[in-house]
Formats: structure tokens, sequence, C-alpha cells
């Protein structure tokens, strides 16, 4: 049986942490800014985790064999 590959979307998209968690980017930050407070275009800079009920499915797509 071949191996399975990791999907490239989310090799660029998500890094496992140390403890098994899922890093992530936030959204809406990319475009549209001026409108955004500074505060808020902080806080979608910063990385946040994937939610738990996530986890599983992403981490199938990581799976490299």
């Amino acid at each position: 049986m071949p191996k399975m590959k990791t999907k490239s979307g989310s090799k660029k998209r998500f890094k496992l942490t140390g403890t098994g968690k899922i890093k992530r980017k936030h959204a809406y930050k990319s475009h549209l800014a001026s409108s955004k407070t500074k505060k808020r275009k902080a806080n979608l800079a910063k990385s946040g985790l994937v939610n738990k009920r996530d986890e599983a499915n992403i981490k199938l797509t990581l799976a490299s064999h």
C-alpha cells in the first residue's frame, strides 16, 4: 500500500506544538484593514489554537505515514 501524503494546504497553515495541539493563524487580517481597530488587528496577528473538535481531522491531513 502506498504512503499517505500530507495535504499541502494543511502543511502550510498548521503547525504541531510540543504538547500535540495544533497552532493556526487568525483569518480576516490580510486586507480591508483600515476599518479595523489597532487592537483588533494586533489580536488577529497573534496565533491561535485549533478547536479540539477539529484536531482529529486536521491531524489526519498532516499525517504522512
